[in-house]
């Protein structure tokens, strides 16, 4: 089969103008970025219409280092929905450098099944990265310039929490002392950087309403604390308006097409192993406003991008899926039933029903948040015909709706089923209301311990000290109210990435605390968690070059 790129420069792309229209979108609203992307203003949300769109969450089993394929199955399911003549929209993340020349090469589906222009889309896009980035950094430069020009004065913070970002991965960047040399060149302090995705201003983007609500939260993000022990934000600055200035334009979602010219919004991109993996709330609105069905994402397993988007998204903006998609592969599910990775493509019925018990717990959680539930399985040339049966026959013992997806290879031909499954559910299952894993009033140790015990199946939750002095400071600031998001491997329901299948008898250590002001979320870092990846021995960089004016391995 071709590659991802061969068959992304093959498709005949549609001026943005006619995916507008087929959206019912106004062309004198669009902000044209070349021939095939497009801005859509935030303004153009209808509430009323939302609340009548129905909205599809994708999530999916506990992955392997080569994913699961969410991403290929969501743009599948909207080119299915597509096939059934169903008025539909693709809402996705935008991808990371970091992946990108990492280990993944590209994050714009796969095969028939893809949103493009995926160079574009992989790459600089829109530039709404490097605009959370500079925004971010921007912030670290004018507090470090504040500090600075105002010490003379008696000004200095002993705890600074805001660090800095860059959209690549470089664990050399992990912990840093900046203002070395002369003393003109500032105050030396210790800081450090994380990725991009895990900026606040990123979530921040990814959870704000309008202009008004982001100028908001900026002004409310959290520097430090002053030597009296009061905190300094933002807004002590003066400088939010500067800030939303660089952001402006990127609070914008971005229009582009699938590989059958089917609509798709692709905006905000925080990962969801250590920020809250959903997103823009504007982008997913702005796509119920126009279609009646709207596919959607969570990155990486339902214990992460799933619990997140029920907890965080859902709870801050009041949307609520009709549905939500599992995906699971064999590989996968071989993985997790004690299968050795260097065998997880060969047959091997045990290794496969021991792996069952992954995607039931992620099932339960699912359901246990008021979710009507379908199993997709995402097929893969290796796969079996008596394994594809195998497990059909377990969902429907269990009495889940089942269906294979063949959109990577086939398109939305190879999606019907799926597409038809879906429909079919979301028309004969009455709509239940979510029901969040803890209440807002709960204490930040009893909100760690319900999702921890009843999302991941842990004994219970350890806080080190760290973590501890960061509750009180968390009282003290009044915020104990926001939701948590967890930081932690996606490899495991445990904080432990080898600990595969369903593990027991385990405890969540959270080692710190990001109290995020302006997102209004608390990030809890568990086990050894990263918030800035390193680069693979061999990473994805090597493989990808300009051959004859084109653009290989991108995937």
């Amino acid at each position: 089969m071709k590659s991802d790129i061969e068959i992304a420069r093959e498709c005949a792309l549609k001026p943005i103008q006619e995916i507008a229209e087929k959206a019912k979108l106004p062309l004198e609203e669009l902000e044209q970025y070349g021939k095939h992307i497009a801005k859509i203003p935030e303004s153009l949300i209808d509430d009323e219409k939302v609340k009548k769109s129905n909205l599809i969450l994708v999530t999916a089993i506990t992955p392997t280092k080569a994913g699961i394929g969410k991403t290929t199955v969501s743009i599948g399911l909207a080119l299915g929905l597509s096939k059934l003549g169903k008025n539909n929209i693709v809402a996705l993340r935008e991808p990371s450098l970091g992946p990108c020349f990492g280990m993944k090469g590209g994050a714009a589906g796969g095969g028939y099944a893809q949103v493009l222009p995926m160079e574009k889309i992989n790459l600089h896009f829109t530039g709404d990265f490097h605009a959370i980035t500079s925004a971010h950094n921007m912030i670290a430069a004018l507090l470090d310039n504040y500090i600075y020009q105002h010490k003379d004065e008696g000004f200095a913070l002993k705890e600074i929490l805001w660090k800095r970002v860059l959209d690549v991965n470089d664990r050399n960047l992990r912990y840093i002392v900046t203002g070395l040399g002369a003393k003109t060149n500032g105050v030396t302090m210790e800081s450090g950087f994380d990725i991009t995705p895990a900026s606040e201003i990123m979530a921040i983007l990814c959870l704000s309403k309008d202009q008004d609500d982001l100028r908001r939260r900026i002004e409310n993000i959290l520097l430090g604390t002053t030597i009296d022990g009061k905190p300094f934000r933002v807004k002590d600055m003066g400088v939010a308006g500067a800030i939303c200035v660089l952001l402006k334009d990127a609070l914008r979602p971005n229009l582009v097409q699938t590989t059958e010219n089917t609509p798709a919004i692709v905006h905000g991109g925080p990962f969801a192993n250590i920020a809250h993996g959903c997103n823009s709330v504007i982008a997913t609105k702005l796509a119920m406003t126009y279609a009646d069905y709207v596919v959607t994402e969570a990155g990486f397993g339902a214990d992460l991008g799933a619990e997140k988007f029920y907890n965080i998204k859902c709870r801050k903006s009041g949307l609520q899926p009709k549905l939500t998609v599992i995906v699971a592969t064999t590989q996968g599910l071989k993985m997790h039933g004690g299968v050795a990775l260097e065998g997880i493509k060969q047959p091997n019925e045990e290794g496969l029903r021991k792996g069952f018990e992954n995607l039931d717990k992620h099932i339960e959680n699912l359901q246990r948040f008021g979710q009507s539930v379908v199993v997709c399985f995402n097929r893969y040339a290796t796969d079996t015909d008596e394994e594809i049966a195998l497990c059909r026959a377990h969902c429907e013992a269990k009495g889940v709706g089942f269906a294979v997806n063949n959109a990577f290879t086939q398109g939305g031909e190879g999606a019907v089923e799926l597409a038809e499954l879906v429909v079919k559910t979301i028309e004969q299952t009455p709509s239940q209301a979510l029901e969040f894993s803890y209440d807002d009033h709960d204490s930040v140790e009893i909100k760690a311990e319900k999702v921890a015990k009843k999302v991941y199946g842990a004994d219970g939750v350890i806080f080190s000290p760290q973590a501890k002095k960061m509750i009180e400071r968390i009282k003290e600031l009044g915020v104990e109210h926001f939701p948590i998001c967890v930081a932690k491997t996606q490899y495991s329901f445990s904080a432990d990435a080898k600990a595969y299948g369903v593990p027991q008898h385990f405890n969540i250590q959270i080692r710190d605390i990001v109290v995020n002001c302006g997102a209004e979320i608390l990030v809890l870092i568990a086990g050894d968690i990263m918030r800035m990846p390193g680069l693979p021995k061999s990473p994805q960089a090597e493989r990808i070059d300009i051959v004859n004016g084109e653009i290989e391995g991108l995937s």
